[in-house]
């Protein structure tokens, strides 16, 4: 699995558009890529198992009772949140991948049923109530929840977030909430199947394209497109990853190194 780290670090830059240039390509047989961290420690699932893999060595966990692994959140990498929708589980991991806690959401004093569960911080996790079709932060620390959002309709696509905001994507609607419980932001989009996020930048992906959701990353009340089209090379998106400095496409066979610039307007 060292391969795959040391091609990350073999970069050759290519151009490709005014948007978007080709950094690097490593292969990868994964069946789920999750991302790369600050560290450029890679993530990645396979076989109902968690591989990390760095300058620190390789790293699995598996619970192979909780069934396959639905997300993983890497945004804390010394409090990687994995999540196990056909059991209803939490597990967090440290940074080598050492189980810090499991939370049974099904045994919990105040049963919670929920179809997504990432990272909001401070002990929390931003999960979604299938019965009430609520956003609400969940503490594992005080095993108390707070209802975030008003139910609202529809079948959750696609959930991302950091430690401030929330964003929810349904098949017609993206909605942005805070640790506040406010509703930043609720635009129309349609036939997206995938969110996600950097310091409030958010990408949408359509149709196997990459698009700069502009009003949702630069507030509701500008003037701007509802989408702008990315130039990608051509790409199949399997799985993908946005950090500050690069944005990952796994295609199935490949974890493709992109480097963005700011989206002409």
């Amino acid at each position: 699995m060292k391969a795959v780290y040391l091609l990350f670090l073999l970069l050759t830059p290519v151009l490709l558009a005014q948007q978007v240039e080709s950094i690097a390509k490593a292969p990868l047989k994964a069946d789920m890529f999750v991302g790369v961290d600050a560290f450029s420690n890679v993530y990645f699932t396979t076989n109902m198992e968690l591989h990390k893999t760095g300058v620190d060595g390789d790293f699995v966990f598996n619970d192979l009772q909780l069934g396959p692994i639905t997300s993983v959140d890497i945004i804390n990498p010394l409090n990687i949140v994995l999540f196990y929708e056909d059991t209803n589980t939490v597990v967090l991991l440290d940074n080598k991948l050492n189980k810090i806690e499991r939370i049974n959401f099904n045994t919990l004093p105040q049963f919670l049923n929920i179809n997504t569960a990432t990272n909001a911080g401070n002990n929390r996790l931003w999960v979604f109530n299938i019965d009430t079709q609520q956003l609400e932060l969940f503490n594992y620390r005080s095993l108390t929840n707070t209802v975030v959002s008003q139910p609202f309709s529809g079948t959750l696509v696609s959930q991302t977030s950091n430690f401030n905001y929330c964003y929810l994507l349904t098949e017609n609607k993206i909605r942005v909430f805070n640790v506040y419980g406010s509703l930043l932001s609720e635009i129309a989009l349609k036939d997206y199947t995938k969110v996600i996020q950097q310091d409030e930048k958010v990408m949408g992906v359509k149709e196997n394209s990459l698009y700069y959701l502009a009003e949702i990353s630069e507030g509701s009340t500008k003037k701007l497109p509802e989408a702008i089209k990315i130039q990608l090379p051509e790409i199949t998106i399997k799985d993908l990853h946005l950090t500050q400095e690069f944005l990952y496409i796994y295609d199935g066979k490949n974890i493709h190194t992109l480097k963005l610039t700011e989206p002409k307007k």
